[in-house]
């Protein structure tokens, strides 16, 4: 009798397990949550390649080109396009200079307004 009841209730258990967990990796927050592993390198990337900004498009924002860090070697990723969020700006990629070495900080959208106390 005591198996059973045993039995009964690591089934109960994994039976339970998924709809507890599943509700917290679709919730809201964890849908804006990301996890960003980084790579600090010791070579500093090369100086930039001059892009002419092309003339504003209305609805689009022009993200810069910038160098990335793909195997063991800098390759320059140019400028583009992209459709405009309203109630944010483009944070361009860039490059950081930490704990000896150069980390990429990957481009970004950042709220504007009230929330920072930006006066716009």
């Amino acid at each position: 009798m005591m198996m059973r009841t045993l039995y009964t209730a690591l089934a109960a258990a994994a039976i339970s397990t998924p709809a507890l967990i599943a509700p917290a990796m679709v919730s809201p927050a964890a849908a804006q949550a990301s996890m960003s592993l980084g790579l600090t390198i010791g070579t500093p990337p090369p100086a930039p390649v001059y892009e002419a900004v092309p003339v504003p498009r209305v609805g689009y924002v022009w993200a810069p080109g910038y160098w990335h860090w793909e195997g063991s070697r800098h390759t320059w990723h140019a400028g583009y396009w992209m459709p405009e969020r309203r109630g944010y700006h483009w944070v361009p990629d860039r490059w950081a200079q930490v704990h000896g070495g150069y980390h990429h900080e990957v481009g970004h959208w950042d709220h504007d307004g009230e929330r920072h106390g930006w006066n716009h």
